[in-house]
This record gives structure tokens, sequence and C-alpha cells, in this order.
């Protein structure tokens, strides 16, 4: 293999040698002027000698992804004037769901540094068995609309440390939302979050972003009190 390529590499200068030694008498013999037909020729010559001459150490570059730099962990308690409380992450800034500001108790905690929002959605269920039943349809609903994109969605039921049952949704795949939840008392008080990015690039990239903002979202939901 190596002859063979020592081999191919001295035909190669030997062929760019000749082709450039061509140019070079064309140019300057007395004897020779150059016609059309013949420019032509050495013009189509030359981009060949330079393919020749650099093809074998071509290499293509590997595809890369933007360096993401994920911050620690720290929480801080929600202190606002709504009828749930938990603690989030430092990270996030708390703001009104500013697509529904008729909705007082929706707000975003907003990743800014990240390009994420986890958008929090309550309603009072007033031990309605038809409130919950409502609220937990539409919850499972917005999870399975993403079937058609997603290459899997793992579900799960959980107790909080309150006592509280809840359900998980982790989504894969080229989908809006990667991670969803909800968090019910069964007789007062339905929360639903959502992970959301602001940016189309591949979750594939995402992916350390994602995994940091589940562990922030579980910890939200370990810690959540209804009031």
């Amino acid at each position: 293999m190596r002859e063979r390529a020592e081999d191919r590499s001295r035909k190669t200068r030997r062929h760019q040698f000749d082709t450039s030694h061509c140019l070079c008498s064309c140019l300057k013999s007395p004897y020779s002027p150059l016609n059309t037909k013949t420019m032509r020729k050495l013009i189509y010559l030359m981009p060949l000698v330079f393919l020749l001459s650099c093809s074998e150490d071509y290499l293509p570059k590997p595809k890369g992804y933007n360096r993401i730099d994920i911050p620690d962990h720290e929480y801080t308690l929600l202190d606002k004037e709504l009828p749930y409380q938990f603690e989030y992450s430092q990270q996030s800034v708390v703001e009104p769901d500013s697509f529904n500001l008729q909705e007082k108790t929706w707000i975003n905690l907003n990743y800014k540094e990240l390009g994420a929002r986890v958008h929090l959605t309550y309603k009072p269920v007033l031990n309605s068995e038809e409130n919950l039943k409502a609220y937990l349809n539409d919850a499972l609903s917005l999870t399975a609309k993403h079937q058609v994109k997603a290459y899997g969605i793992e579900e799960g039921v959980l107790k909080t440390p309150q006592g509280y049952t809840g359900l998980v949704a982790e989504l894969s795949g080229e989908v809006p939302t990667q991670f969803q939840f909800f968090v019910t008392d069964s007789t007062q008080n339905f929360l639903r979050g959502a992970l959301y990015f602001k940016t189309a690039v591949k979750n594939d990239s995402l992916a350390p972003i994602i995994e940091y903002i589940k562990v922030d979202m579980m910890h939200l939901i370990n810690t959540l009190e209804f009031k």
C-alpha cells in the first residue's frame, strides 16, 4: 500500500511538472504561438492538477455544536402572592404569562442565559370531580399531540413529599416541549408545567440544558406546596 501511494505521488508530481513545463514552454517559445484550442486545454488541465495534488490529504471536518456552560444548581423560595409556592432555580427569573395576562396565577420561569422557559399554569379544582377530569384530560391531550414528532414518550406517576399526586412525561425527538408534568391534591389545586426553548437548534445539541432543567423541575415538584 505504501509503495503504491508513493508511486501515485511520484506520478502526480511528474504530471504536475509535465503540465507546468508545457505551459511554461508554450509561453516562452517564440515558435509556438498559443491558439485558442491550446489555451482551453491548459485552462482545463490546471484545476485537475490542483485536485490531484490535494485530494489525498483531504478529510471532511466533523459537524460541531456550540459549547454550553452549565451552571451549578441553586434554588430560592418563590415569594409571590400565588396559591402555591416552591423552590425554583436562581438561574431563572419569575415572569407573568405575557400571552394570558388575565390568568394571574400563570407564570414563566425564564432561563434567559439558556434560552429556555418553564411555563406553569394553575387551575382551582374547587372540590369538583368534573373540573379535575377536565384538567387531567387537557394535560394528557397536550402531551399526546406531540406523539407525531416524538420518537418516544415516557410517563411516570409520582407522589410528592406533601402527599400530592403527579405525572411526569419525558419526550424525545424534535418536539417543542421535552418535559411536562402536572401535580394535584385532587380536591383544590392543579398545577401543570412544560419546558420550552426559544431556539430552533436540534434537541441533540440541547441535551445538556434539557437534563439540567429537568433536575430543576423535579426539585420544583418535590418542594411544591399548595396554600
